[in-house]
């Protein structure tokens, strides 16, 4: 079905292209890119962020279509197409593998075409939807995912924008309507290594920003796991999450923590 072609304001900053500007992508307004540039001044390490981040996606989509078997994917807080997106990384090891993106960030709605490649074997879906309506989520999604067999829950860089205590409950939500031997991928923003430009980047964020986000310790993010089964490492910065070594080199630190865990 083709998707409504949203009204896009390029006035206003938004959080996606701001992330594929860090990328290194070329999706993003004159208004984005001063505010990634002002941001980047403040916080040299947003980039890394943003590429060690995608990183994490990928190693952590791979370990469970590969490892645990899983073919079925639910990718809120999408972001714009970019390398290895949720749905090229597992249909590269399952054909078959369903994943269903949502988003309500106009710019990448406008995108999603991008997002709706497939094998033929497997599906892709977009969702236009906002990850505070987890009802309306679950509902659309299911016209493509199978929602009694096991689904790979993924959250990255999104809990942030829902800053006070009420996204506790809609990830909890989520999952309750996900089966046994599902999984959840949730990674955010917090002040371990450099709090003070960290806490300097998202309050120049909300300052320019009609999107507040919020960084969170790793205590607060720990707490979206609970009942669940944490894989090793547990929740560890992205960079550390059983990561690709080359050579004798130790991954990098970087103020993102994630992690995987299953529900029993």
């Amino acid at each position: 079905m083709p998707l409504d072609r949203p009204m896009i304001n390029s006035d206003v900053p938004h959080s996606a292209r701001i992330w594929n500007y860090w990328l290194g992508g070329k999706d993003c307004y004159e208004i984005d890119r001063q505010v990634g540039d002002e941001i980047r001044r403040m916080n040299p390490q947003i980039v890394d962020i943003a590429r060690t981040q995608r990183a994490f996606l990928r190693r952590t989509v791979t370990h469970l279509t590969q490892e645990v078997g899983l073919r079925q994917f639910l990718d809120i807080g999408t972001g714009l197409p970019t390398v290895d997106n949720t749905h090229e990384v597992a249909q590269r090891l399952a054909v078959d593998a369903r994943v269903v993106y949502v988003d309500h960030d106009p710019t990448v709605l406008a995108h999603a075409h991008a997002l709706l490649t497939s094998t033929p074997e497997g599906a892709t879906a977009f969702i236009d939807a906002d990850l505070r309506a987890p009802d309306t989520i679950l509902e659309r999604a299911a016209v493509t995912l199978d929602l009694t067999r096991p689904v790979g829950l993924v959250l990255l860089g999104i809990t942030a924008h829902v800053p006070d205590e009420s996204v506790y409950g809609v990830v909890a939500r989520l999952l309750d309507a996900l089966p046994s031997g599902s999984h959840l991928v949730l990674g955010d923003s917090t002040e371990v290594y450099r709090p003070e430009a960290m806490r300097a980047m998202v309050e120049h964020w909300n300052e320019a920003s009609d999107n507040p986000r919020v960084n969170r310790s790793p205590e607060q993010l720990t707490r979206f796991f609970d009942g669940l089964e944490m894989l090793e490492p547990g929740l560890v910065s992205v960079a550390r999450w059983r990561a690709e070594r080359t050579g004798s080199a130790e991954p990098w630190e970087v103020d993102c923590f994630g992690g995987v865990a299953r529900k029993p």
